[in-house]
């Protein structure tokens, strides 16, 4: 078997491993953690989106049955730390101050028996505000707009400009063909299957917090420095995560109050966000406008990419989305670029990162703006973006590590049959369908993060891999089962994995799409540093059948020790030395190479529409997405990645929006009925292609991220797919279908 490290191609597709798990309801989320005497907390949230409370009426909650405590401002429960965006998903502690800067924020906490009384008696509580009127709608807000200062550790506006050229309006003016727009898409809500949830357990001075978390590392620092402990005082577990998609990194309110609480009582209290509560209290991602100018020679070339974006921030901090400088800034050749990123600060639940932060809204102004311009010059929309194809990243001319870009096209159009396309709008109808394909470039920058790993030969014959990173759905019980195999020449049904878990071997966690990146090299390191351990276990115990033999002349091979003349497998070894089991850990990290060229995952996206010609109706027929994400570890779980991907993207074309009240600052849609979410109705047949090409100068095992880069492009791919059946481009997302109504 060829080695992981060696970055060879792969096609393994094998089931998850904690696929039983999770279909049997054997798996545990944080809510099913079921604490002795463990008491319910469920949260007030404030009804002004801007003011101070004056008071609180608490009186009949802490009559109601069962109700064991209710805190407040004006009660607080003991927290010091200071919050930032890696932490806290705010600039500020929960029940800290009586200052309510939005709708829906957190102003109290009740704590009862069950979970039924603790919500009954938070209905009980009343507060009296002083109002102030908020602001909340970013249309209103763009003339007060502010310059963030840098994004991605350049000017939130840059000019790369070609020699001579003194002004971007300049290059744009001397273009031959212009086009532009101007594009908008409203704040979004992550919605993860699994709500948000804490359970908080003290014994004596150490913590335990059963947690839904992207990163156990970041929620022991949080809690730490919140409650005023060490580090070493707190352990948060969380081996299952039912979704998470950027909004599981940060702390939020629930599990400081909670673990606040839990000490202050003497007891482990559980809080469970209902599903409207999480649309407030955990963060989304911000209302982003856009205007997009571009400027080319008729044949199609970029002369001049003009990208200016507005996107909303909150008044309590949080990652807004920066669509410029990360689409714009790198995706296509122009001679001359300008990017401006401004932020508008409104009295609204704080953003956070939501999955691509900054792609997937570039990329819908972006890409439907090349789409435009490819129908101005009577072009082909795969044609032009290969005239302006980048082969180094521009404006830092590095080269790309890998990139198969082109083939994306070339081998999505042969898959879809782009060539059969007839470029004319509303040239295809089928009955009372208007029938319509569109494309989109994906692209999302690799990262990769330190990570270590432990790997354990056990007495049993199993090996254990275990790290503190987390699986979110997104197949990591799987990646390190995979791996390990690979690295020590075993089936996976030998490798026995744990993740989630603090006390692991360290790990910042997932996101970023760099969970495998980080994590994956650091199997490869752990399984070579642990085979070391196992021979000298060999040639050193004294009851060991390989007692003195040189440890030179020890080779391991899959499973079994072989020195001349003998072979022992490591599970009889290890009994006949009575030893339990052998263990190392190694890490991985960047390295130079970092510097030295750029890391992206790309990919293309092409979809079929059909629009209604009476009831403007829209719907998909099928998706095609190719990916190069460099090696693929296991087909079938990447596979899932970049369906979820696409389906997110769905949700953003078509039907996903908060409705936020610009008098009140209040989101009339907090729920699953009115914000509405891509379901199996509404999601086509999607053919997924990987190219598999290894990017090993981007780490040993050649493998990128792609659990963000599916989503990047989708809805422009079907808002050109749109036009293209009825000859009508939206700009405002998502593309209801009054808005295809003549």
């Amino acid at each position: 078997m060829q080695s992981a490290a060696q970055g060879a191609a792969r096609t393994v597709s094998v089931n998850r491993v904690d696929g039983r798990l999770k279909v049997t309801g054997g798996a545990r989320y944080a809510a099913d953690h079921l604490a002795e005497r463990a008491a319910h907390g469920y949260l007030v949230l404030s009804t002004v989106a801007l003011g101070t409370i004056r008071s609180m009426d608490v009186a009949a909650a802490e009559r109601a049955p069962g109700v064991l405590a209710v805190f407040t401002p004006f009660r607080k429960l003991e927290l010091i730390g200071g919050g930032n965006p890696f932490s806290v998903g705010h600039s500020w502690l929960p029940l800290q101050d009586a200052e309510v800067r939005y709708h829906g924020q957190a102003i109290g906490l009740v704590v009862a028996e069950t979970f039924e009384q603790a919500r009954d008696a938070a209905a009980l509580v009343s507060a009296d505000y002083n109002v102030r009127p908020p602001a909340a709608s970013l249309p209103d807000g763009i003339p007060r707009a502010a310059d963030p200062g840098r994004i991605n550790g350049e000017p939130s506006v840059l000019d790369m400009l070609a020699d001579g050229v003194g002004t971007i309006d300049e290059a744009l003016a001397s273009s031959e063909v212009t086009v532009s727009g101007t594009y908008r898409q409203p704040i979004k809500h992550h919605s993860a299957m699994e709500p948000h949830a804490t359970v908080a357990v003290w014994q004596d001075d150490q913590l335990t917090l059963h947690n839904g978390t992207q990163s156990t590392s970041l929620t022991v620092g949080t809690i730490a420095a919140a409650l005023g402990i060490e580090a070493t005082q707190v352990r948060v577990i969380s081996p299952h995560v039912g979704g998470g998609f950027g909004n599981k990194i940060a702390t939020w309110a629930h599990p400081l109050l909670a673990a606040a609480a839990a000490r202050t009582l003497g007891r482990p209290v559980k809080v469970v966000l209902t599903r409207e509560q999480t649309f407030t209290i955990t963060g989304n991602r911000s209302a982003v406008q856009q205007t997009v100018t571009l400027g080319a020679r008729r044949d199609g070339t970029l002369v001049a990419l003009k990208h200016q974006a507005y996107s909303s921030q909150s008044t309590s901090g949080g990652i807004f989305e920066s669509a410029p400088h990360t689409t714009s800034r790198y995706l296509y050749r122009a001679a001359n670029v300008h990017l401006d990123q401004k932020i508008v600060t409104l009295d609204v639940p704080p953003p956070t990162w939501m999955r691509a932060p900054g792609q997937e809204s570039g990329s819908f102004a972006l890409e439907t703006a090349l789409d435009e311009l490819a129908v101005k010059l009577g072009m082909d929309p795969v044609a032009l973006r290969l005239r302006n194809y980048a082969t180094v990243y521009p404006g830092r001319n590095v080269p790309w590590s890998s990139k198969h870009l082109d083939e994306c096209y070339r081998v999505g159009a042969q898959r879809f049959g782009w060539d059969r396309r007839d470029p004319a709008p509303r040239s295809d109808v089928r009955g009372e369908w208007l029938v319509g394909t569109g494309m989109a470039t994906a692209v999302y920058p690799g990262e990769r993060f330190p990570a270590s790993v432990k790997v354990r030969f056990l007495a049993d014959g199993d090996v254990a891999v275990s790290s503190a990173t987390a699986d979110l759905g997104t197949g990591m019980w799987t990646v390190l089962a995979v791996l390990g195999s690979e690295a020590l020449g075993l089936p996976v049904a030998r490798i026995r994995t744990d993740l989630g878990d603090s006390t692991l071997a360290a790990n910042i966690g997932a996101f970023g799409s760099g969970a495998t990146a980080s994590t994956g090299p650091a199997v490869g390191v752990a399984a070579e540093a642990a085979r070391t351990e196992l021979i000298n276990l060999a040639v050193t115990h004294e009851r060991s059948p390989l007692h003195g033999v040189p440890a030179a002349d020890v080779q391991y091979d899959r499973g079994e020790l072989v020195a001349p003349g003998r072979r022992i497998g490591f599970a009889a070894l290890l009994q006949a030395v009575d030893v339990a089991g052998v263990e190392a850990t190694g890490s991985a990290a960047p390295g130079p190479e970092h510097g030295q060229h750029a890391f992206t995952s790309f990919g293309a996206h092409f979809c079929e529409v059909r629009v209604n010609r009476w009831t403007g109706e829209p719907r998909l027929a099928r998706i095609t997405t190719v990916i190069d994400g460099g090696a693929i570890i296991n087909a079938k779980t990447a596979r899932s990645q970049i369906i979820g991907g696409v389906i997110f993207g769905i949700g953003q074309a078509l039907l996903e929006g908060a409705q936020v009240e610009p008098a009140t600052g209040r989101i009339a849609n907090a729920n699953l009925a009115e914000y509405l979410l891509p379901v199996n109705a509404d999601v086509p047949p999607i053919d997924v292609h990987f190219l598999d090409h290894p990017d090993t100068l981007f780490n040993p095992l050649g493998a990128r991220g792609i659990g963000e880069v599916g989503t990047v492009g989708v809805a422009a791919a079907i808002g050109n797919a749109i036009h293209h059946a009825t000859g009508r481009r939206v700009r405002d997302l998502p593309i209801t279908l009054d808005k295809l109504l003549d």
